[in-house]
């Protein structure tokens, strides 16, 4: 069997050619048959396909300047930045670059050329919270797309993290994403035709894992999925062997990567903070989707350590702290404390009976299974009343979800994962809800029969007492946590922050964010605050929308309140970034997993996170024995690990285990001698859990700190490869290249730019030209604010603009100004950037001529599978040179480009200045334009050299990689610049 080959094109990738009654540029995967052209200029929606037999196509040439069409001082930089701008193809190693709006740092490159190592990418990447997994994922994927190694791309994440996914590759790589969710699935297959799927191989998606895991869709997504996944959290698609509900979602979601990962040809990105939960069997499935080996290979030895390299990349926060020496946006350090507080006597006196109940309860129960059902119930009595009153009145009045068991071990399951926070929960995206503590047997206090059954009068009244009593505690004058967390928030909000208050249950978040909106916002109060509590009962967007509303500008364009609390659950703990808006986080209930902890701080504590000092602050009760417990057990000892070795290590399997004896010996023993009485473990038996728990963290902790050699990406010299990314994003135009180049464009266009106090400006659309006008519509919207708000950050929220060159606002004006540069038809005041100049300025001694040209490659680029990939390559340029034409006297390159900053200090004559530009494009047809071909070549073979480091780095193959210029370079723009005049003599000396 053959394979018919398409014939090669006439015209090859990269020149030029005349139709339509316009120049375009020839793109790959054109043939003989069927051109696939760009307009001159345009952008990648302009793209059209032509056939040559039916339309006339001739080669082109790109037109010279007219010598009359005279800018001023400003004209060249705006010409060479809106060039620049436009650039899609790149001619830098990393194709990607031109497309996307990040400046990644060097060790997120890393990650990067790991993946080009593998003929099929497989990668874990476990960086930490906050450093920017991310990016690294999109950086891949934006690459794999770009060289044509992917042709679509899946996300696969929590429904949660959707339209965050979405937004960020949108915003950050310039892919447009399709959502598919419960939500959206109806509408995607009413626009499908009839017996298609939703999925095709070269679409993007974001997609929920637990949807899509569904046997309705899982049999069409695994037929039609594209060749590129990355899933998001993998963690939550592995578990252990056990059988409860969390595991066994656990266990459809690894079936479903399980299958994806069967395809040897298909890319997969497994991201996640957490890949080790302290069980070995669930890591090692995880890596196992990589490669089968490592499901088995022992890592004690040299070439198991070496395999895994290839896989899995793994950076601490100290690891990466050197990369933001520059200024970038990352916390220098986190100002962690803990805040004691005593508990009001009437609050004591209530945990105190709590306890009485419960040892009582569970001692009295009659048998194994009862006694698990009455122990997981009334241990969620006591974490409920150490959160809140009204997280504890909740329990009193909620059904106990272990009362559905029928074993003891599975009450011990279903109890871990509603009262405790087990190291191996799949999310915490529904983990909010207040676990109840009545069993079957009980009442409710407000009088409504549960079971069948009723208790006695007295066991009765017991328990209603207990509610009303915690109904009376709320407030700040018998709740010593809740008045002790005004004064920390007071102080926080007078020394410049805007904390986040976790809290651990959705009653205990309302609680407190309605006590807080009426403490800090009392009558006469100077700086009111905006208080928000948002957890597990809204839905994702609903939470985001909430966000947006506490912390983006309102309808009239007023800017949000400095003063803020957003008081929140662990349904914001993991995914969603809130480090533009907060910067410091508040912990109001102590979470049973230190890992918890960590996942709330890196909310704020990330890249991003433009304050230098991040507070972190945990509030715990000094007299309260539940607290004390989790603190000496848990918290303090995983900061202790983590300070001594700098190390974040996952909470052993033994901590169930521990946290469970010293419960036990706080609730069937007591604390006074009254309570010494005969329990199901004895005191030395706690004592000895707590230290094999210790003993196995200490062990965790130094295996993983002798071990690291194992994650360290060593033959990777990031440094090289991030001076290769610094040149080409030079080329592409610095980030403060587009946003002076964007402002002076609006202002000349009838804008009026003002400057904003947060960064960035404002500017006016309704007076700018109509095509412009109308591609600023397109991007933000009929209905979008005005004046539009241009921030100096990578993204910027819905109707706003970010100033990155991606940006469709931003892009829109560089071709606005390229296109009328090119095309004099249009009014002069439409035209801030011409294609000529003569300048008077201090800035030369001697005449000097500066060209802005623009070079064209045919790039062929080794492939995965052995063959050569033709794609299309532009630079622009900037030459200069002393003297007259006929002699010219040539620069270097950073001398040409110092020209852009010369300022005018005189008039020159018009007609002057047209003779002088006249007599330098006469020159192009002689001796210039052959420098301009050898300066061509020169840049081929320095792209050459560029593409060969990168891939000599990352160990890529190099047979066939080549640069070809492509016809004679383009002139864009001839510019004169003369010394200023020592004796001004009429108009020009």
């Amino acid at each position: 069997m053959t394979t018919a080959v398409p014939p090669a094109p006439k015209y090859a990738v990269g020149s030029l050619v005349h139709v339509r009654g316009r120049e375009w540029v020839v793109l790959p995967d054109s043939t003989e048959e069927l051109l696939v052209l760009r307009p001159l200029g345009g952008a990648d929606v302009d793209i059209a396909g032509v056939l040559p037999g039916l339309e006339t196509v001739v080669p082109a040439t790109f037109a010279p300047p007219t010598p009359s069409d005279l800018g001023d001082q400003h004209t060249a930089g705006l010409l060479r930045t809106a060039l620049r701008i436009g650039f899609r193809a790149g001619a830098g190693p990393f194709r990607s670059l031109a497309s996307i709006a990040v400046d990644p740092r060097p060790y997120q490159l890393v990650p990067l050329m790991m993946a080009l190592r593998q003929d099929t990418v497989r990668l874990l990447i476990a960086d930490d919270v906050g450093i920017g997994k991310t990016v690294e994922s999109g950086l891949i994927a934006a690459e794999l797309l770009a060289q044509g190694d992917a042709r679509g791309l899946v996300v696969l994440c929590s429904p949660a993290l959707a339209e965050q996914w979405r937004a960020e590759l949108h915003g950050k790589f310039g892919i447009d994403a399709r959502l598919v969710l419960p939500a959206t699935i109806g509408r995607l297959e009413r626009e499908t035709p009839y017996g298609q799927s939703v999925f095709r191989q070269d679409g993007v998606y974001v997609v929920s894992t637990d949807f899509i895991k569904s046997p309705r869709h899982r049999e069409d997504f695994l037929r039609n999925c594209p060749d590129l996944v990355i899933v998001d959290e993998a963690h939550t698609c592995v578990a252990d062997g056990s059988a409860h509900v969390a595991a066994r979602t656990s266990q459809q979601r690894y079936g479903l990567l399980r299958a994806l990962a069967d395809d040897p040809a298909r890319h997969l990105l497994l991201v996640t903070a957490t890949p080790h939960s302290g069980k070995e069997e669930p890591f090692r499935r995880l890596l196992g989707l990589l490669d089968p080996r490592l499901a088995t290979v022992s890592f004690d030895t040299r070439a198991g350590r070496e395999l895994l390299a290839q896989f899995f990349v793994q950076r601490r926060r100290a690891d990466i702290r050197e990369d933001f020496q520059d200024g970038a946006h990352f916390p220098s350090t986190r100002d962690s404390a803990e805040v004691g507080y005593t508990l009001h006597r009437d609050y004591r006196a209530l945990l105190g009976e709590v306890l009485a109940y419960a040892r009582e309860t569970v001692r009295s129960a009659d048998g194994a299974l009862q006694q698990r059902q009455r122990w997981w119930s009334t241990l969620a009595l006591l974490r409920t009343l150490s959160s809140s009153p009204a997280a504890a009145v909740r329990s009193l009045n909620t059904r106990a979800g272990v009362q559905e068991a029928d074993t003891p071990d599975e009450a011990d399951r279903t109890g871990q994962s509603t009262v405790s926070d087990p190291a191996d929960s799949d999310s915490t995206q529904s983990a909010d809800e207040v676990p109840g503590s009545l069993l079957p047997a009980a009442a409710r206090t407000d009088g409504q029969v549960i079971g069948d059954e009723l208790l006695d009068d007295e066991e009765k009244a017991r328990l209603v007492a207990m509610a009303e009593a915690a109904g009376k505690l709320a407030g700040p004058t018998r709740d010593g946590k809740l008045k002790k967390l005004v004064t920390m928030v007071t102080d926080l909000l007078d020394a410049g922050y805007r904390p986040i208050v976790f809290c651990r249950y959705i009653a205990t978040s309302d609680y407190v964010a309605g006590h807080l909106a009426k403490v800090l916002n009392k009558k006469g109060t100077e700086h009111p605050v905006a208080v928000a509590s948002i957890t597990g009962e809204l839905s994702p967007d609903m939470r985001l929308h909430r966000i947006a509303e506490m912390t983006a500008a309102d309808e009239n364009g007023d800017p949000a309140p400095e003063r803020r609390v957003l008081v929140a659950t662990d349904c914001l703990s993991e995914g969603v970034n809130l480090q533009e808006s907060f910067d410091a986080v508040v912990h109001y209930d102590l979470a049973w997993n230190p890992t918890r902890h960590e996942q709330r701080e890196g909310r704020v504590d990330r890249f991003g996170q433009r304050t230098d000092i991040v507070k972190a602050l945990t509030l715990y009760g000094a007299d309260n024995p539940v607290d004390d417990i989790v603190l000496k057990v848990l918290l303090r000892k995983h900061e202790r690990i983590r300070l001594a070795t700098g190390i974040s290590v996952p909470v052993p399997q033994q901590a169930e285990s521990a946290m469970q004896a010293v419960f036990e010996e706080l609730i069937l023993r007591g604390e006074t001698p009254s309570f010494e009485q005969e329990g199901l473990f004895e005191r030395e038996e706690a004592h000895a859990a707590a230290e094999q728990l210790e003993i196995a963290w200490e062990s965790s902790a130094e295996r993983e700190k002798a071990s690291r050699s194992r994650y360290a990406q060593n033959t990777i010299k990031k440094e090289e490869v991030a001076a290769e990314v610094a040149q080409i994003r030079a080329a592409l135009g610095t980030g403060e290249e587009v946003m002076e180049f964007t402002r002076r464009a609006l202002g000349a266009l009838r804008g009026v730019p003002a400057d904003r106090k947060q960064g960035g400006f404002t500017a006016h659309t309704d007076a700018l030209p109509q095509g412009l006008r109308d591609a600023v519509t397109a991007a933000l919207g009929p209905r979008h604010p005005r004046p539009v708000v241009f921030h100096d950050a990578p993204s910027a929220p819905r109707g706003e603009v970010a100033l990155t060159r991606t940006d469709p606002v931003v892009a829109a004006t560089a071709r606005f100004v390229l296109d009328t540069a090119l095309d004099e038809k249009f009014p002069d005041w439409q035209r801030p950037a011409r294609r000529c100049g003569v300048v008077r300025t201090s800035a030369v001694r001697r005449p000097t001529t500066m060209l802005l040209v623009r070079h064209r490659f045919q790039l062929n680029l080794p492939t995965r599978d052995g063959g050569v990939r033709t794609q299309l390559a532009e630079d622009a340029r900037v030459v200069a040179f002393h003297g007259k034409p006929e002699a010219p006297q040539w620069l270097t390159e950073e001398e040409a480009l110092t020209l852009l900053e010369a300022r005018a200090t005189g008039n020159s004559d018009p007609g002057f200045a047209t003779s002088h530009i006249t007599e330098i494009l006469a020159a192009l047809d002689t001796g210039l334009m052959e420098e301009l071909r050898a300066r061509s070549k020169a840049a081929a073979k320095e792209l050459e050299a560029s593409h060969h480091r990168v891939r000599t780095a990352a160990r890529a193959r190099l047979a066939g990689l080549r640069a070809v210029p492509q016809g004679d370079p383009d002139v864009l723009g001839v510019f004169l610049y003369r010394p200023a005049a020592t004796i001004q003599l009429g108009a020009d000396a």
